[in-house]
């Protein structure tokens, strides 16, 4: 329990830091953003990627700083440095629950980490990039989740840099269309981040509806809750219950 308190404070400080240099504000400034990164070269690059790890880490819709990529560096870079970003933030939480949540996550949260380590545990690359692609879940707390089962680190965290492509290069498009110089640039970039986000969400419907219909879905909306709420707090899986420096190692 000692160890959940600390990965809280941690979180809690991470929250602090933000607020304390105002990122919240600075977030919905693209010139801001603009301003730290033009011109830098490998420094402005650095700077979206911590920026990008570390709001995304604490919640922050992954989307927006795909957006503030696009907007920053193109489309293409601002895609690929979103991606690599929140694949950090990605990183964070797991490596935060992994080394210091797991009795604090299991004992609130122990029948959900129980589904995602049974759904996760047969084919973690390729689960890991499922679940990225489902419309339903939340990024931070699956991340937390996921530190707490037996899946290898590589494999979740490659995954998830998978799965978060495809509405990464639709909000970077996006984020393009609305720094292009001329309003022809903007339309067409506007127009195809629309029909990409269409064939994106229809992705992560399909790809939903099929692990729906084996059964495999790991969480649902109708579940988030159920474990405190019901004090049901089933005892690990044999995959969970190796101990933090059991299962698959990091």
């Amino acid at each position: 329990m000692l160890k959940g308190l600390v990965m809280l404070a941690v979180f809690g400080g991470l929250v602090a830091l933000a607020r304390t240099l105002g990122l919240e504000q600075h977030l919905a400034d693209r010139q801001w953003v603009l301003a730290h990164v033009e011109g830098q070269g490998v420094g402005g690059v650095l700077f979206f990627l911590g920026l990008t790890g570390l709001v995304t880490s604490m919640g922050v819709p992954r989307q927006l700083t795909a957006f503030l990529g696009g907007y920053a560096f193109g489309w293409l870079w601002g895609s690929l440095l979103a991606t690599m970003g929140t694949a950090l933030g990605c990183a964070l939480d797991f490596g935060l629950a992994r080394t210091l949540g797991r009795d604090f996550v299991l004992s609130r949260f122990g029948r959900r980490v129980e589904r995602l380590d049974a759904f996760l545990h047969a084919s973690p690359l390729r689960s890991a990039l499922a679940i990225r692609l489902f419309p339903v879940g939340h990024n931070m707390l699956t991340s937390v989740a996921a530190g707490v089962t037996s899946i290898p680190a590589s494999a979740f965290i490659l995954g998830s840099a998978a799965g978060y492509l495809p509405q990464n290069l639709v909000f970077a498009i996006f984020g393009a269309g609305v720094n292009a110089q001329t309003d022809l640039g903007k339309a067409l970039s506007l127009g195809l981040s629309v029909l990409l986000l269409a064939a994106s969400t229809w992705l992560g419907v399909s790809v939903y509806r099929a692990y729906k219909r084996k059964g495999a879905v790991p969480v649902e909306d109708d579940e988030l809750g159920d474990d405190e709420e019901n004090g049901d707090a089933p005892q690990p899986t044999p995959h969970t219950a190796k101990g933090s420096g059991g299962g698959a190692k990091p």
